[in-house]
């Protein structure tokens, strides 16, 4: 994160290579689930999933998972196919994102979408959800089974509510927070919830696992929509005012919206309704976001989250494990791309 426009950011730089030394190995046997569990005789799927998985992304998810089962001594095998699971979610949600985004890149590549179409991402997409939710019938836990499933509907709500909003000018603070809620932050609950229940947590470690991932999720999902305004294109690996060019209305905007000057808001209003606003009022965009406090803002909602995911974790003893989580938590708050 740009710290000339967030003063207030943490000084500490986490590297997920510190973060996830405790369970690197078992993260390297995830990408060889991923590799295994998407393979399949069908040449399209075969080859799109290839494009798909040979490019590790942060793995969030399934490290939140493997955490939390190691948080309360799990050593069994299923944390590795259901840390695979819940990365077959997020790439499906993505996959799906996309097309509603009309989006042609992801992650600095070519999106599903813009490589295959379409037609071939939306069946590539469901295929994934099928596919997850069949292997996780393998599960010794009934309760894992109905919590990917309630996740796989909460995202596509999610999703379904940010498309009906797009472009409304006039949605406000809590319609965004319910939409990264289910969209984002709900994965990465379900993530450490499972973990939980692999390591037979108690329902109080469960609640509180649970409620570091939805608070974690909320940070993420705020800190990517703060560096569409402050981030480094060549970092992220896409264009500023990206979310925006999609008719994605976030914080930043419902901030500077509510909050500014009479002026300033006007001209925004009128700069967000023109056509291709994004490609000729960039600059003039940014500075009004960037003049008002909306980035300070964005930042402060984000890292309150960030500390009350921390708290969460104060009943488990302390351990190698939980450090991580802690650490995880700094590095997502903290994160440049």
């Amino acid at each position: 994160m740009n710290s000339r426009d967030i003063p207030t950011a943490l000084s500490g730089k986490k590297d997920l290579g510190d973060v996830y030394r405790t369970i690197s190995e078992e993260l390297e046997k995830v990408e060889e689930g991923l590799q295994l569990f998407s393979a399949s005789p069908n040449r399209l799927v075969s080859e799109i999933s290839a494009y798909l998985f040979q490019k590790k992304g942060k793995r969030i998810r399934p490290a939140l998972l493997l955490l939390s089962s190691r948080l309360l001594n799990y050593q069994g095998q299923e944390r590795i196919l259901m840390a695979a699971l819940v990365e077959f979610i997020h790439t499906a949600s993505l996959i799906h994102d996309d097309i509603v985004d009309n989006a042609s890149v992801r992650r600095g590549r070519d999106s599903v979408h813009a490589r295959w179409g379409p037609h071939v991402s939306v069946l590539l997409g469901d295929y994934l959800y099928i596919k997850t939710l069949g292997l996780s019938l393998q599960s010794e836990h009934p309760e894992v089974i109905r919590i990917l499933t309630e996740i796989s509907g909460q995202m596509i709500e999610g999703e379904l509510a940010e498309y009906a909003l797009s472009g409304d000018l006039e949605v406000d603070e809590q319609d965004y927070l319910d939409i990264i809620s289910k969209k984002t932050a709900s994965l990465f609950a379900a993530s450490c919830q499972i973990g939980g229940i692999l390591g037979r947590a108690t329902p109080e470690e469960e609640q509180s696992l649970f409620a570091y991932g939805l608070n974690l999720g909320m940070t993420f999902q705020i800190i990517d929509d703060l560096l569409d305004f402050s981030g480094d294109e060549r970092e992220m690996g896409k264009p500023i005012l990206s979310d925006f060019t999609e008719g994605r209305i976030t914080l930043p905007i419902i901030y500077t919206l509510n909050q500014d000057g009479f002026g300033n808001r006007q001209r925004l209003r009128s700069l967000l309704k023109e056509k291709k606003s994004a490609a000729a009022c960039k600059e003039e965009i940014l500075k009004i976001v960037k003049s008002n406090g909306a980035l300070e803002y964005t930042f402060k909602k984000a890292e309150d989250y960030s500390i009350k995911s921390r708290e969460t974790l104060s009943r488990f003893p302390a351990s190698a494990h939980r450090e991580a989580l802690i650490m995880l938590s700094e590095f997502v708050l903290n994160r440049e791309k």
